[in-house]
């Protein structure tokens, strides 16, 4: 039986969410054996704590540990950390060097951010996973070596492997056991005890009373989105415990420490429902709000070129910022052609908006059982508007 509260105890580890412990217990139960594990899950949820449950909970907890974020350490040098180098290898190799892989034999090797490994060092790894064996830089000696690995990534590997940056074969080889940390947004019963315990250690490393939350400032708090997870939690709280001078915080207090998080509105599209309105029926009905606007437009200009307007008298001209024209019309021969064209231009346009409006209407009549009047409210016009349109595109419900 796992005693997952000593465990907890032991790595510092707070919360109660279910999923939570379920990841402890996975990490004890394949302690004893020297399968690899991959862990997953966002960067600030506590990922590097469950590589030491593993080694210490394992055969191997009194030999070495080392954790290496794959992430930090530059692409031209990272052969070198893992798998050493001979001296004279490349400019700069004064000597030779052991690599994580040789020195940490018979323990536990955590790469952290492995989805940071180039790929040329991603086909080293897995040749270490698959039999033990690996070859320094600049060597052709091939070497053993007893390495339990651990590997952890933020990163969603099944896109990376369709971009063609991870390595399909050593994703199956390092997901033998799978391990995924819940997001802190996963275990909102956890902030409040994640809170309490950060505020009393600042409490007490700064010599200061522990602030606390009024039950609005809590219930802020838990619906707070936490993309920083853990380690962003731990930040604002030691934020607050440091400037406020007030030790009871409100949502007012609160909301100065959160970063604004806007959330875009977002159009789902339910594939079973045909006639639900999608983002495409929306541009439509801003082409449909346009349209009103164009055809008056059209008409000014019409009425403009026909006479019926009067144009400015030599009084009124002075008051009339003068408009640099892109076309001139030649009223010769060409006048006739060119008005033809603007005409079968119109005719066009407006059979195309026509389309687009009769079959917008028709979605939104069938999305309400014909209801006009929740149908025009939907579509953003009147619903004598509505009817006459229904009876101009003669649609029958």
């Amino acid at each position: 039986m796992i005693d997952i509260q000593s465990i907890k105890q032991r790595f510092g580890i707070i919360g109660n969410d279910p999923n939570l412990n379920r990841a402890i217990e996975v990490a004890v139960q394949v302690a004893a054996t020297d399968l690899t594990v991959f862990i997953n899950g966002e960067s600030g949820t506590g990922k590097d704590v469950f590589p030491q449950i593993i080694h210490q909970n394992s055969a191997r907890k009194h030999g070495p540990y080392f954790a290496i974020n794959c992430g930090a350490i530059p692409e031209g040098t990272i052969d070198s950390e893992l798998f050493g180098h001979e001296k004279g290898s490349f400019t700069g190799a004064y000597d030779t060097r052991k690599g994580y892989f040789e020195v940490a034999d018979g323990g536990t090797l955590f790469l952290d951010e492995v989805a940071e490994l180039p790929l040329a060092t991603q086909a080293r790894l897995l040749r270490v996973l698959e039999n033990g064996e690996f070859i320094k830089v600049g060597s052709s000696k091939i070497q053993k070596t007893n390495v339990r690995v651990v590997a952890a990534t933020n990163v969603d590997i099944p896109t990376a492997i369709e971009k063609g940056r991870f390595r399909e074969d050593l994703y199956y080889r390092l997901n033998t056991v799978p391990i995924h940390i819940p997001a802190l947004r996963e275990r909102k019963e956890d902030i409040r005890l994640l809170f309490r315990k950060f505020a009393s250690d600042f409490a007490e490393k700064y010599h200061i009373p522990a602030v606390q939350l009024t039950p609005e400032a809590l219930t802020m708090l838990e619906n707070y989105r936490w993309d920083g997870n853990i380690r962003q939690l731990k930040n604002v709280t030691e934020q607050i415990s440091i400037i406020e001078t007030e030790r009871v915080i409100t949502p007012e207090i609160l909301r100065n420490y959160l970063p604004t998080q806007t959330a875009l509105p977002v159009i789902i599209k339910d594939e079973s429902k045909a006639d639900t309105i999608s983002e495409r029926d929306i541009l439509y009905k801003v082409l449909f709000d346009m349209k009103k606007d164009i055809t008056e437009l059209r008409k000014t200009v019409d009425e403009l070129t026909s006479g019926q307007i009067p144009m400015a008298t030599p009084a009124t001209q002075q008051h009339i910022t003068p408009i640099k024209a892109t076309t001139v019309i030649d009223y010769d021969n060409t006048q006739d052609a060119e008005v033809e064209y603007l005409q079968e231009k119109q005719t066009s346009d407006n059979l195309s908006l026509q389309d687009k409006e009769n079959e917008v209407i028709i979605k939104a009549l069938r999305k309400y059982n014909g209801k006009r009047k929740d149908a025009a409210k939907e579509l953003g016009i009147s619903e004598r508007t509505l009817y006459r349109k229904i009876k101009e595109y003669d649609i029958k419900m």
